[in-house]
């Protein structure tokens, strides 16, 4: 599972022109599912997710999302699973099929309401247009395979 975290101070995304989801302070996690990815590369993400030291504090990165109230907007983009290696247009091989992936997807959403954590999200497979404010600019990548995190 490969997923791009954004620390922002609001994000929203739409579909059709209508808000489907927006949050204020907290992170825009993109989140591509590839094939061979199970519930244990959800649990892994989640957690990471919501003990990632990345807001500041006393220093510019030691307090979680909990800690400064924050919310997740979680968006699936399996573009992400996308490679470059050959060719001008991306290759999407590894990315899971739409109907596996929806699954994880949406299992990692309950996941991380079921850390406390306030999640909006959205809409699988629809063409959408997220908007955000980076602040920092903070953007880091967590992968994981295999339930583990991988980088």
């Amino acid at each position: 599972m490969k997923t791009v975290l954004q620390r922002v101070t609001r994000a929203s995304v739409r579909v059709d022109g209508e808000i489907v989801g927006e949050i204020g302070r907290g992170l825009l996690a993109l989140c591509a599912v590839e094939k061979g990815d199970t519930q244990a590369d959800v649990l892994a993400t989640a957690a990471k997710l919501v003990t990632l030291r990345c807001f500041p504090g006393a220093t510019p990165m030691d307090r979680t999302l909990a800690e400064v109230g924050g919310a997740c907007l979680l968006v699936s983009q399996f573009t992400i699973a996308g490679t470059l290696k050959k060719g001008r247009r991306p290759g999407f091989d590894h990315a899971e099929l739409p109907d596996a992936a929806r699954g994880l997807y949406e299992a990692l959403a309950a996941a991380l309401r079921g850390h406390g954590v306030p999640v909006e999200t959205g809409r699988f497979a629809a063409h959408m247009a997220v908007e955000l404010v980076n602040d920092g600019p903070v953007t880091l990548l967590l992968f994981t395979q295999g339930g583990a995190i991988v980088h």
